[in-house]
């Protein structure tokens, strides 16, 4: 029997890219409030790893999941879906 690795990716878009080989990726997801039912806005910030520094702000991508590569950096870039129009 063959196992495959399934990994989690996340989309979101871009909104530091200061450091070498790392971009700031803020995913927004959209949850119902618990106690109101209120559909309701959800954001975190995750370090993903960009080997070319190709990815700049504003660009929409996709990360998945990987090794840890620092303290903080354990996801990596793995698709642009749309470039940025700052561009």
């Amino acid at each position: 029997m063959s196992e495959t690795k399934v990994t989690r990716t996340l989309v979101g878009r871009v909104v530091s890219d200061k450091r070498q080989k790392t971009v700031t990726v803020l995913v927004e997801r959209r949850t119902k409030h618990e106690l109101y039912g209120k559909i309701v806005a959800r954001s975190r910030k995750y370090q993903a790893h960009d080997e070319q520094d190709t990815y700049q702000m504003g660009d929409l991508v996709e990360i998945a999941e990987g090794r840890p590569i620092s303290k903080t950096k354990s996801w990596i870039v793995t698709r642009l879906i749309e470039r940025s129009a700052l561009a």
